[in-house]
């Protein structure tokens, strides 16, 4: 007998929201039961065909009312802080958070993939490259072999990560970035969009253009 559906809480109902509703969708196996905005303005609204519930602290009584996964419908733009503090009080409440690979993406089998991802359609992640836990790799995004993305990245949409890139946790690779092989970039790092790192980025650190050069320092 087929399985019963995992009963999922979509936490964050924004537009990345969509994109993950639509990969659950793609996979099957999953109810979502709605979703929460931490804007009180949304509840009642409708996202996709899922209601919007009312804000965060629905987290506790969803799951003791049996709700045991979620996923975070936060993506971030630049600043990947916010998602990470979202992502840790729902692990905190007892979800589990499940796993969006689209159907449409490439995963080598001997990628390591860490907890909670959501890897979208067109993206890659190629061999024996390891993802850590809550990495986004977006839209036609390409993590090379032998990469190291630590937690909480956001390589976002058609970025492209060169063989043997080290990724510290937080940092956010902006859209149609590249990173050249073997760079390094470190913790809470932003590459601005369309940028190209030759070399490589200290923590907390802005870099743009071609080749990528220091914008800003940021306050950790």
């Amino acid at each position: 007998m087929p399985s019963e559906p995992r009963r999922v809480l979509g936490v964050g109902a924004g537009g990345h929201a969509k994109v993950v509703l639509e990969i659950l969708a793609a996979v099957g196996g999953f109810d979502v039961v709605g979703l929460l905005d931490a804007d009180p303005v949304r509840t009642g609204e409708s996202l996709h065909g899922h209601r919007i519930l009312g804000g965060d602290d629905l987290l506790e009584p969803q799951y003791h009312a049996g709700v045991s996964h979620a996923f975070i419908g936060l993506g971030g733009v630049a600043d990947t802080r916010p998602r990470r503090r979202l992502y840790e009080r729902v692990r905190a409440s007892g979800f589990e958070i499940v796993s969006a690979i689209d159907p449409r993406a490439v995963v080598s089998p001997s990628a390591g993939v860490g907890h909670g991802p959501t890897i979208v359609a067109g993206a890659v992640v190629g061999p024996d490259a390891t993802l850590g836990e809550d990495v986004i790799v977006n839209t036609g995004a390409v993590v090379d072999h032998d990469c190291r993305v630590e937690n909480h990245v956001h390589v976002a949409t058609g970025a492209k990560l060169a063989s043997g890139v080290h990724v510290g946790e937080g940092v956010h690779v902006g859209a149609g970035a590249t990173v050249l092989q073997g760079v390094r970039l470190g913790a809470g790092a932003v590459v601005g969009a369309g940028a190209v790192v030759t070399r490589d980025v200290e923590p907390m650190t802005v870099v743009v253009g071609v080749p990528a050069r220091v914008l800003r320092r940021l306050q950790a």
